[in-house]
Formats: structure tokens, sequence, C-alpha cells
């Protein structure tokens, strides 16, 4: 016992020492922040006043357009070309000409500098609403505030209620649920694929090294095994921590400093409207009322036990880094380099991949005879189980998966020591399937 300690010190304190370690847990949580922070930087650089000056050649829908946060309107009339010059000055962004006759609804936008994407429907949106309104009071002689109550009050609002085993009902977010389940899912096949990768790698340096006919002369194989895949679990937990507490940190140092970064310009209209309720009328009082209620179900959307989520997580990601470790540690003493381990790595990785290819299958029907099965078969549940959780599954389901996975990595434990314990000395032999079963029976 005391050797294996040894033996995980060494790799553990190793690993930690290098300087792809240090740099990967640097650079690491600089990228995960950047996926967030850049597309968010990107879109507040972009927010900027667009002024379009609108020309109609009907007299309809001036002043109509309703101003924005964004864009705004204004209003002229003469020379559509000697207007269109105002463009080029830089006087306004665009000119939005409507065409006379009576389809009034087409139009010409020109511009001299390409404005965003979305002021084109920004404008379509506006004058789509303006016709749509002079059509129910010529036609039908509605108002349109009228018709807005009407519709709104005609709008069905279905709520998801899950039951559990004792009747109680407990609102759930299907879709929220589906996307942690696949994201969980995704990031339990990169780490287990990068963690058990560094195993074999580490078995075949050492092999190639000859480094492991010393080792071996004090230790015994399985030792030796099991000590460096708990070695570099152990490092694959803290880069990992460490990924977790820096990348909150550097969220956390850029919201301290720029306290409306993560808050878009939407977010706050919204927020603003709904502290102003008084100023609504009752029907605009009962939509802000019901989006205030869907904010506070969205703050609490978990309908299923997140503590219980995060532990699972933990599990499967560690019972499966041990899993496939073991295995990638018998194909890396099997085999003399890389390029020879991979026709003993393809049976071992094709459960996983085969995870990864359905799992927008077995997200769409998370309780479905596919999910059910590859969240029990040992070499696929650490993918499918996580993305049943967020959906709803029973506990003795959950507790039979981890069950299985747990006897399955025994047996591949003592497969692998068997493998590992003769193939480790083995040099210069082309290994076939064949020999792997003899090793097996030894």
């Amino acid at each position: 016992m005391n050797k294996t300690l040894l033996i995980i010190s060494r790799e553990y304190l190793t690993r930690i020492k290098k300087k792809s370690f240090i740099i990967m847990t640097i650079l690491g949580p600089l990228l995960m922040a950047a996926l967030i922070v850049v597309p968010l930087y990107i879109v507040h650089k972009s927010e900027k006043e667009t002024h379009v000056l609108v020309v109609d050649d009907n007299d309809y829908f001036l002043n109509k357009f309703t101003d924005t946060k964004k864009v705004f309107f204004s209003y002229l009339s003469g020379d559509i070309n000697d207007l269109k010059k105002k463009c080029i000055s830089g006087e306004y962004d665009a000119v939005l000409h409507i065409l006379g006759g009576i389809q009034s609804n087409r139009s010409n936008l020109y511009y001299h500098k390409e404005p965003s994407l979305s002021l084109r429907g920004t404008i379509e949106e506006q004058m789509n609403k303006i016709i749509f309104d002079k059509s129910l009071i010529d036609s039908f002689n509605i108002a349109p505030p009228l018709f807005a109550t009407l519709k709104e009050r005609s709008q069905t609002h279905i709520v998801a209620l899950q039951i559990d085993e004792h009747g109680n009902e407990q609102k759930s977010f299907t879709e929220i649920n589906r996307i942690i389940g696949i994201v969980a899912g995704f990031l339990i096949y990169f780490f287990i694929f990068m963690f058990a990768s560094q195993v074999l790698r580490s078995v075949l340096e050492e092999k190639t090294n000859r480094i492991v006919e010393v080792l071996i002369a004090s230790v015994r194989p399985i030792q030796l095994m099991l000590g460096k895949i708990i070695g570099v679990a152990l490092v694959g937990l803290t880069q990992f921590a460490l990924w977790i507490v820096l990348t909150i940190g550097i969220l956390g140092a850029i919201q301290l400093s720029t306290p409306d970064f993560f808050q878009l310009g939407e977010t706050t209209e919204f927020v603003s409207n709904i502290d102003n309720q008084a100023q609504l009328t009752p029907a605009d009082n009962s939509i802000a009322l019901q989006k205030t209620n869907i904010l506070n179900e969205i703050n609490n959307f978990y309908s299923f036990s997140f503590s219980t989520f995060i532990i699972a997580f933990f599990f499967f990601f560690l019972m499966g880094y041990l899993l496939y470790s073991t295995l990638f540690a018998a194909v890396g003493s099997a085999v003399d380099n890389e390029t020879d381990s991979q026709q003993f790595l393809m049976p071992v990785t094709i459960p996983l991949l085969l995870t990864i290819i359905l799992i927008m299958p077995m997200a769409e029907d998370p309780n479905g005879a596919l999910a059910w099965w590859f969240s029990m078969i040992p070499l696929t549940s650490p993918i499918a189980m996580l993305i049943r959780i967020p959906s709803g599954v029973p506990l003795w389901e959950l507790l039979t998966s981890m069950g299985l996975l747990v006897l399955f990595f025994f047996f591949c434990a003592w497969i692998a020591a068997k493998i590992y314990r003769t193939g480790i000395l083995m040099y210069g032999q082309k290994i076939t399937y064949r020999d792997l079963f003899k090793w097996i029976k030894y």
C-alpha cells in the first residue's frame, strides 16, 4: 500500500510541476472565460446608434415609426437622389424610401456603410405592424389596442408539471433540462478522453525509455498501474477544480469592474418596464406579471435535485475515467508505440463515440429504450446517465447504473492488471488479440 501511495505521489507531483500543466491551468480558464466574454464584447461593440431617414411617397408612414434604443427615425421629403447623398456625407446611416402607389409596403433601403443585420428586420417589423393596424381599422373597424387585448386573452399557456412517486407536482423546464444533460455529457466525454490518453502516453513513455524495468524490480505491476491511474486522476481533478475557480474569478473580476457587461440592453429595458408597471394598462400589467413569474420560475428551473446531479457528475466522471484509463493502460503496456495502440483502442473507444453520436436522440427521449439501455451499460453510462438525470431518473435506476459501473470497473481492472503484468516487459513484438487472451488466462 505504501508503495502504491509513493507511485501516486510521484505521478501527481511530477505532472503538476510540468510546464504544460501550468500553461494549460492558466490557459484553460482564459479560454473558457473568453468563450463567454468575447461574444458579449462583440455584441457591446456592435451596439451603435443608427439614424434612418424616412422618405415616404405616400405620406402614410410619416411620424409613425417608433425609435428604439439603437435606431432613430427622421422624416424628410424631396428628390430621393438628393436625399441619398446624405448617406454618403454621413449625416444619416440609411435612407428608407417607401415607394408610392397602392402597394405602399414596397420600399428600398439605401446605405453607404453597411448597417447592422438587425436594422432591416426592425424596420420591416414596424412597417408590418403599421400596415396591419391600418387594415384592422379600415377593413374590420377594430382598434389595434382592442385586438392586442383579444389576442392576449386567446393565447394558450401549457405548464409542464412533473409528478413524483408521492403525487407531488413540480414545474419542469424540459428544454433547459435537455441542454444541461447534453453539456454534461460532452464534458464527461472530453475529460475522460483527455485524462485517459495521458495514462496511455505515460505508460508508453516509461516502457519506451525502459524506466519500467527498474520500477518493476521494486513494485508489483498492479501497484504501478493503479498508482499511475490514481495519480493522473488526482492531477485531472486538481486541474479541473483550478479551472472552475479561476474562471469564476476572472468572470467575477469583469463583473466588478464593468457591472453592466453581462447585461444586454434588452434585459435592462425589460426590467425597467417591470419596474414601471403602474404606468401600464391592465392588459399590459397582466403580460408583465406573467413575464415576471416566468423569470422567477427560471431562477428556480431545476426540476431535479441539483446536488444529486453534481454528485452524479463527479461520480460518473471519476468512475468513467478509472474504467477507461485502466483499459488505456492495458493497451499502452501491450504495444511499443502510440501508432500500434490504435488497433486496440478502437474497440475500447467505440462505445463512447457511439454515445456521443446518439446524444441528441437520447436527449430527445431520455426515458426511451435507447437512453435507458445506454445508461445501464457501463461503457456508455457515464455519458448517457448524465443526459437522463435532469429529466428525472428513479433512484433505483441511478443506483443500479452506478453499481454496474463499479462492478465492471473492478472486472476491467482485473483483466487490465493481467495484460499489464505481461505486456509491460514485452518489446519488439507485434501483439495480437490472441496474445492478449493468453495473457489474461495466465
